[in-house]
Formats: C-alpha cells, sequence, structure tokens
C-alpha cells in the first residue's frame, strides 16, 4: 500500500461502435443542420452532444467513434443518444449498435517526485529522452497500458480497454516505484 494516495481523473473514453448499416449523411445534416460534415475535407460527419459533452464521428459505412467521454457508462450513453437523435430525425436505424471501448485516457498525481534516470533504468520496458521529451515512456504488461511518468509525479495512463485496468496500473506501478525507492515525499 503505497505512502501517499494517488488522485485519479478518467479525461476521455474513445469508443468505436457499428450500426451495421449504410447511413445517408446528406439525410442527417438535413435533420441536424448543426452537425459538421465536409466530405471534401473528411469523410466523416461530426454529431456534438452537450450531455454528454462529447463528439461522435460518424461514416457512411455506419461506423462510429464517440470521443470526450469521461467514463464507459457515458460514453454508452452517448452512443444511444445520437442513436436516438438520428432517428428522432428519421434515420431509419434496424438494429442496436454493437459498442466497444478502444481507449481510456486518464492522468494522475502521485504525490512524489519521482527519479526518472534511476527509474528509466530500474523498471525494464522504458524510453526515457530527456531532450526531446520531459517524460518517460513506460509499457507496462499487465494490465497493457502506456504510462507518461513525470518528475513531478504525475502521469498520463493510455492504453486502457476498461476502467479498472486504469486504476490497477497506476496503483501497481505506484507500489513498485515505492518498492524501488524512485519516488520520495515531501
Amino acid at each position: 500500500m503505497p505512502k501517499a494516495k494517488a488522485t485519479i481523473s478518467i479525461e476521455n473514453v474513445v469508443a468505436s461502435a457499428t450500426l451495421n448499416q449504410k447511413v445517408d449523411l446528406n439525410a442527417v445534416v438535413k435533420g441536424y443542420p448543426g452537425v459538421e460534415y465536409r466530405p471534401e475535407q473528411f469523410p466523416g460527419l461530426v454529431f456534438r452532444l452537450k450531455r454528454p459533452k462529447t463528439a461522435t464521428l460518424i461514416f457512411s459505412s455506419g461506423k462510429m467513434v464517440c470521443t470526450g467521454a469521461k467514463s464507459e457508462t457515458e460514453s454508452r450513453r452517448a452512443v444511444m443518444k445520437v442513436v436516438k437523435e438520428l432517428k428522432k430525425g428519421g434515420i431509419i436505424i434496424i438494429s442496436k449498435p454493437e459498442m466497444k471501448i478502444q481507449n481510456i485516457v486518464a492522468s494522475a498525481s502521485l504525490g512524489g517526485m519521482i527519479d526518472l534516470e534511476k527509474a528509466a533504468y530500474t523498471l525494464g520496458r522504458t524510453m526515457y529522452e530527456p531532450e526531446q521529451f520531459p517524460g518517460l515512456i513506460y509499457r507496462m504488461e499487465e494490465p497493457k497500458v502506456v504510462i507518461l511518468l513525470f518528475a513531478s509525479g504525475k502521469l498520463v495512463c493510455t492504453g486502457a480497454k476498461q476502467e479498472p485496468d486504469v486504476y490497477v496500473a497506476v496503483d501497481r506501478l505506484h507500489v513498485l516505484l515505492e518498492e524501488k525507492a524512485l519516488i520520495f515525499y515531501e
């Protein structure tokens, strides 16, 4: 159990969904003039929601990518809300969307200073080139995530597929840093 409690905040959940059918994006634009659609620049349509504050890319293939959610639940809610809005706008959607979480990005603070130089040699599976980037890149095997670790004790965890993975990864790293005497508290 680490000496200080890490504060963890989920910043972004990226989910993909498929409607298993084609979608007429021009018909969506007619029903929702607020959406962004410039097919000459990008093949997808951007459907923004205020609650939850997300942006969902919708492609004519029926594939969707939702970003900006702060939890897996919020991500699911956003996709379902977009589908409901599409139906309300006269777009016929036959089946329930199939969803999959692609990436969860979280930030955390471990509450101490980290010796990155020493950590680069001790941890293994790391990359640390302070001339190019001030953080140490640590590739954790279980759970399979990448953690950007900074001397301030702050970090960014990316690549998680489930929220619990974020908490497990941060906790494991925190314990490891203490065991190897790589973190110092004021």
